[in-house]
This record gives C-alpha cells, structure tokens and sequence, in this order.
C-alpha cells in the first residue's frame, strides 16, 4: 500500500502523527456512510486521544464532507460533516468506484426483492378474486383475453403491444390521500429526529405487526366500501407486513436512527444471546411512526414491483382506509415524545 505525503500540520491538522497518516486535507476520496459508500473530501486531520469525544476512536481522525450533502445551519453537531477512522475511507479510483456501485446495485436489488415480495403476497390472493369475480373469468365471449391478446392469429398483435406499454405506464400511478393531521405528524417526526436529535422509543406499542392485526379486525368486524374484505385484508395486511421487515433497515431510517437499528439488531436479532428459534422480525419492534413513513413510500414501492394495475387499485383502496384508521386512533398509535439519548449515544452516531 502506498503511502500518501502528510499534510502540513499547521493547516488544521493539530496533534497529528506524520506516522500513523496515509491521507492528506483535500485529498477527494470515498466514505462508507451506513451500508454504503459515498464520494467526500477530508476537510481535517486530527490524531485522538483519550480526552477527544468527537467519536470515541482514539487515533488518526478524518473529517469529511460527503459530495452534495449540505450543511445544516443549527451547529456542528448535526452537521453532515463527521469525523471518520481510515478503515472507512476508499481511494477514489476505479476500485472503490466499482465498490460503491456493487453496494449500491445490492441495496437496490435488497429493495426491490422487498418489494415484489409483498406484491407477490398481495397478488396471491387478488389474482384468485378479483373485486369478487373467480380467477381466469376476465376472457371475454370474442375469444380474447383481458390484454387484448387474441386467442387465434397475429392480428392486432401491434395494437396489443401498444396497450401493455399504456398499462405498464399507468401502473406505477398510485395516489394515495393523506389526512392532513398525518402530514403535519411526518414533518413533525422528521423534525424530532433530525433536527432534535430524538429517537423513538423501542420496543414500541402497539408495534407494527399489532396495528395491521388490528386494522384487520377493524375491516372485518366494521361495514366499508373495500372490495372482499373477508378475502383481501389479512392477504393485503401480510404483504405490507412483509414488505415493511423487508425495508425497515434500507429506506426507513433517519441516519441520526441508524446505529439504534443496529443495536436493536445486536439485541434481537444477531446477537450471541438470541436463541435460533427466534423469529422476531422488526415489524415486532418498531411501531406506527415508521409504519406511517413506508405508506407515503409505498407509490415509489409500486413503480418497482411487478404488480398489475388491478392489485395497485386493490391496494391503494386498503392503505387508503389504513391511512384513515391511523388518523382515527393517531393517540393512541404514535408515540407524543420522543426519547433523548445520551451523550454517548450522540458520539457513536458522529464517530
């Protein structure tokens, strides 16, 4: 490996060791920041010692600032920029670029598969029944079938495939109506955690997996307009469990939240004093808050899956009325304070 020149000392590098140093101020570089990698810059280079609390790694320090992530303009503390040890610095050549763009095609590739897993758990039961009528029902007395692909010959074989790339186009579209009361709560959760530097408390209650079981005796046991709820809603509910344990870790969090994922993770899920016949999922731990932010995901979720346009309607009409119910029972599901964690809780998050 080779050695890069140190940097002067006196341009902000106080206390550091020329011996222990392999990269320089300004040097442009990559940065894993949580499960990926990002382009930055080192702004700073300091050697830690044990009075040093920016991030509790004694030893050569590097502040960085990721590429396009702007400062915030409250303090320091919460600033994007964050001391970091050498091992989670990259060179930025080829190698580290084809690095990051292997973990980034991974996380997408995790996402995805979350989200044709719950499409396809959503779609076992709408493909069985849809809006009432048995599977298979949608060919037509001319010998056609619902896409319009005719049973015999290659006539309108153009205008067929002119119809499916409509449909495609069409079945990424998902709006769904979200009560003012729970936009004005995601603002004020996004604000908690961020700018606040507050956490949810977990376990939660009710936990996810308790709201959608609860939903669903709601539906059942209540009269609305939802197609076949006595067939759709614990198959609907299930997918947007599944989806949720799928996404959780990958497009859920906040990063000031990352590292109370990965504790809740150690204690749960992966850690030496987990039995092997646990099956805890993290739907069994966090609750409504975070439930709430993969909803208002879920028209992004659609445009990646592999759902037909009669599932999406299907769905849209469920989350519609799950959105709902969140409003009706907004006090007893979201938790009013956040926690404050302490002051060591803050150090690892920057380190």
């Amino acid at each position: 490996m080779s050695i890069d020149p140190i940097a002067d000392p006196s341009t902000s590098t106080a206390g550091a060791s020329k011996s222990n140093i392999t990269k320089t101020i300004n040097e442009k570089c990559l940065c894993y920041h949580g499960p990926l990698i990002y382009e930055a810059k080192i702004l700073k280079i300091r050697n830690f010692t044990p009075e040093d609390t920016e991030n509790g790694e004694i030893g050569p320090n590097f502040l960085v600032h990721y590429k396009g992530w702007k400062q915030t303009q409250v303090d320091l503390a919460i600033s994007w920029d964050e001391w970091v040890t050498e091992q989670r610095i990259l060179k930025l050549d080829e190698a580290g670029i084809a690095k990051q763009k292997a973990l980034s095609q991974s996380a997408l590739a995790a996402q995805h598969a979350g989200a044709n897993a719950a499409a396809g758990k959503m779609k076992e039961m709408s493909g069985k029944t849809t809006l009432g009528n048995p599977a298979g029902s949608s060919a037509s007395a001319g010998g056609s079938t619902r896409s319009g692909i005719r049973k015999e010959g290659t006539r309108g074989t153009k205008r067929t495939r002119e119809e499916d790339d409509g449909h495609n186009a069409r079945r990424a579209e998902m709006k769904l109506n979200v009560p003012e009361v729970l936009k004005v709560f995601l603002v004020d959760d996004w604000e908690a955690v961020t700018k606040n530097h507050q956490l949810v408390t977990l376990p939660r209650s009710p936990t996810v997996r308790q709201i959608l079981n609860q939903f669903e005796d709601h539906v059942k046991s209540t009269t609305t307009s939802l197609p076949t709820p006595a067939l759709l809603t614990h198959t609907i509910c299930s997918g947007l469990q599944i989806y949720f344990d799928r996404s959780c870790g990958m497009s859920l969090l906040y990063r000031f939240e990352r590292h109370q994922y990965a504790e809740v993770r150690k204690k749960y899920i992966t850690g030496p004093q987990v039995k092997e016949s646990s099956d805890i999922e993290m739907s069994s731990i966090y609750g409504g808050e975070h439930l709430l932010r993969m909803l208002v995901s879920l028209p992004q979720m659609v445009a990646n899956s592999q759902m037909d346009a009669e599932s999406i309607s299907l769905v849209k009409e469920y989350v519609n009325e799950l959105l709902r119910y969140l409003e009706s029972n907004k006090d007893d599901i979201f938790q009013r304070e956040y926690d404050t964690p302490s002051e060591s809780y803050g150090n690892t998050v920057r380190s």
